[in-house]
């Protein structure tokens, strides 16, 4: 494949699996491609639907799937103009005591299934097509724990929207529509100190959550994480954003995280999230589960529907 630039063509709208249901495991990969690796990258963004579906058919309870970000940086050398509206690098945040890193990624792959071995294989074959053309900035293999808690404690993503609203909220409609069907996910990796979490009382941990750690309902916690990251439309809606976060670890080595990630339709919202999380609001903040949680990266990418992605495999020419 030549390294030259397609042009980008209109696509329709149907998305990768970006929608798709909560999974028992989850290998996040995050590479750069290096300079001259662009027709390789491009070549395995193109098989990667076909290598999914090709692992999957043997197993098909196991609803292995991947969705493929695109960073900004990569998304001018592989593909040119015009760029996705929301595509950026990831914007740094430094608040009076904690801080969002902006690390490097061109590419992002969010591999699922009910079986971390069909994780394991996606990803070998994925390394394998990239072999010599990315370096790696980040891998987690992450996990389903409990009956869908963090390593906290606590019941993770039950505010998601499901259905409908959640198409409404991750995927992008006319208002940019030569990428309609896409979405854009920020990705965030934290580490916990789980002595001074453990140290803490029940109370104080849900203090700090917002939530009852035994049912995850809602508590009238002035000032906790749950409370910063309500984010109200002009008439005073919540907003939502579809999050798909994994605990991760390594026992022997003291490391305990959550893998972060987000799909919005428009990262702005995500973002105004994290500003209010990391920097405040003039109400309060910044969010007190900062003081457990350190964020150790910070990317942003655009995911092209599925119809894009394949047009794009093919020199930017429409089906």
């Amino acid at each position: 494949m030549s390294s030259s630039v397609p042009s980008v063509p209109t696509p329709r709208g149907r998305p990768q699996p970006v929608l798709g249901p909560p999974a028992r495991a989850a290998f996040f990969l995050v590479v750069t491609v290096d300079p001259g690796g662009e027709s390789a990258a491009r070549e395995v963004l193109a098989a990667l639907p076909g290598w999914a579906r090709a692992l999957a058919f043997p197993h098909p309870d196991a609803g292995l799937s991947c969705v493929a970000g695109i960073g900004a940086r990569a998304w001018d050398r592989l593909y040119g103009t015009p760029r996705p509206a929301g595509l950026h690098p990831f914007r740094a945040l430094a608040g009076p005591r904690h801080q969002a890193v902006s690390t490097p990624g061109d590419l992002l792959f969010h591999i699922r299934a009910a079986r971390p071995d069909l994780c394991f294989a996606l990803t070998a074959e994925i390394m394998r097509g990239l072999c010599g053309a990315v370096t790696v900035q980040d891998e987690v293999q992450a996990f389903a724990h409990y009956d869908a808690r963090n390593l906290l404690g606590f019941v993770d993503g039950t505010e998601n929207p499901v259905g409908a609203d959640a198409a409404e909220a991750a995927l992008i409609g006319d208002e940019d529509p030569e990428f309609r069907g896409g979405s854009y996910a920020i990705v965030q990796k934290y580490l916990h100190d789980m002595a001074a979490w453990e140290a803490l009382t029940t109370e104080e941990q849900e203090r700090v959550m917002g939530r009852a750690k035994a049912t995850g309902l809602e508590l009238d916690a002035p000032g906790s994480h749950k409370e910063v990251n309500t984010v109200l439309g002009p008439d005073g809606t919540e907003q939502r954003i579809l999050r798909a976060a994994m605990p991760f670890g390594r026992p022997g080595r003291g490391k305990f995280g959550t893998y972060f990630i987000a799909y919005a339709r428009d990262p702005q919202l995500t973002e105004t999230m994290l500003r209010r999380m990391f920097v405040g609001t003039p109400a309060g903040g910044p969010d007190p589960l900062l003081d457990f949680s350190r964020a150790v990266t910070g990317t942003l990418f655009f995911v092209p529907s599925a119809d894009l992605l394949q047009d794009l495999s093919e020199g930017g020419k429409p089906r």
